[in-house]
């Protein structure tokens, strides 16, 4: 169980036995501290190996549970580090890897976060969550809330992808359409969790989502160890993270340094690469303009759902990361990312989510700007399912055959 809340900002701590959100200070994310010199001996990747439990919650020394049978758990985490095969424009990526999220309950990674918030949630007593989601969070939200008896209560816009609206009405979850961005949802949520009660869900505006989001970093190290020394975890050059909330980019660096007090790792860093959409790339702006604050991003527009996040309470968090790793940020339009789901599906044999053609798209980009070397090992992040947006695809006009022709075959 973590020993301290702290404020990412202004380090004021906070106590650990209510429900907390944003730091009473400033308004910034708080994020949970452990006692990883206590852990040292016990804590080992050999321990963690060793594990009949496959989800993420074999990691529960670092998670928010005395022990991992309190865990509000679906059987996430685990997700496969997919080797990219050397064909079409991947040839010349020879040591390219996909960590595919989508095989996640509810198809993305959407659900460690959830898995974390809600165990903590329930144990402290919360009856009903509340979030915006543009998409699988809300998913994610509905079936754990389902999960531990709580109710849940989604404000989405009015253009969410469907399939992320009926997986939630499906759940029992109660779902309001909003006709404006994730930012317009999150007003309402803050004004319904004053009025109606709810607890807050909403991305870092509680500290366990980032919790469980951590999760990917120590998967990702352990399962890059070289099987002659499988308990000396190992870190790739580069990791390419699709950005909205972020949670998962600022989880991933937070885990890295835990790793390195545990003593699973040593001091160096993968080069951390943020990408965003060109129609909502607050972030991206904000690391060119090489502020520690991000803009709310006027007029957002992007096919993929999950970057359409137009303002950040994390910002200062992601671009720390970026910066303190060496790494960058950069957009990609819809056209290309678009283009990157059919290049990946076609070659490798994965239907990527937007956001997971969009993080191709951008290592060929660096490739070809030459920032980027293309046999450095290169971690891509795939954070969910492409069939939620199949609405995005229209099929091709395709002949049908009449099976009672004998000659149909001829016609091919």
């Amino acid at each position: 169980m973590h020993q301290q809340l702290i404020c990412a900002n202004c380090g004021l701590e906070h106590p650990l036995d209510r429900l907390q959100n944003l730091c009473t200070a400033c308004q910034r994310p708080l994020v949970a501290r452990y006692d990883l010199a206590a852990l040292r001996a016990t804590f080992t990747p050999g321990v963690v190996r060793q594990r009949a439990d496959r989800s993420l919650w074999r990691f529960h020394e670092v998670l928010p549970v005395d022990h991992p049978g309190q865990a509000v758990s679906l059987g996430e985490g685990g997700t496969p580090l997919l080797r990219c095969l050397p064909r079409g424009p991947f040839a010349r990526f020879p040591r390219l890897t996909f960590k595919d999220e989508s095989f996640n309950p509810t198809a993305s990674f959407k659900a460690r976060g959830m898995t974390a918030a809600v165990t903590r949630a329930a144990a402290l007593g919360v009856r009903t969550i509340a979030l915006p989601s543009a998409g699988n969070a809300a998913g994610a939200a509905a079936y754990y809330a389902a999960r531990a008896g709580m109710e849940c209560v989604l404000f989405m816009p009015q253009d969410t992808p469907p399939a992320n609206i009926i997986e939630s009405v499906v759940a029992g979850a109660r779902v309001y359409l909003v006709n404006g961005l994730i930012s317009d949802c999150g007003k309402l949520v803050r004004q319904g969790c004053q009025r109606f009660g709810w607890f807050d869900l909403s991305t870092l505006k509680e500290p366990f989502r980032l919790e469980g989001k951590k999760t990917m970093g120590y998967e990702l190290a352990l399962d890059l160890a070289d099987p002659s020394t499988p308990d000396r975890p190992r870190l790739p050059d580069y990791i390419f993270y699709p950005a909205g909330g972020g949670t998962g980019l600022i989880g991933m660096w937070k885990a890295f340094d835990e790793m390195e007090e545990l003593g699973w790792i040593d001091s160096r860093r993968p080069k951390m690469v943020l990408v965003q959409a060109a129609g909502c790339a607050p972030i991206v702006r904000a690391f060119e303009q090489q502020t520690r604050h991000a803009e709310l991003f006027p007029n957002a527009a992007t096919v993929a759902s999950g970057l359409r996040v137009p303002v950040a309470v994390g910002d200062f968090m992601m671009l720390e990361a970026v910066r303190g790793s060496g790494g960058t940020a950069l957009t990609i339009t819809d056209e290309e990312l678009l283009a990157g789901v059919h290049e990946i599906a076609r070659h490798q044999g994965l239907y990527a989510c937007p956001e997971g053609g969009a993080v191709w798209k951008a290592a060929c980009h660096l490739v070809e700007s030459g920032w980027l070397d293309p046999t450095a090992e290169i971690v891509l992040f795939n954070t969910g399912s492409g069939l939620k947006y199949n609405h995005l695809f229209e099929p091709r006009d395709l002949p049908v055959l009449d099976h009672t022709d004998p000659q149909c075959l001829d016609r091919l």
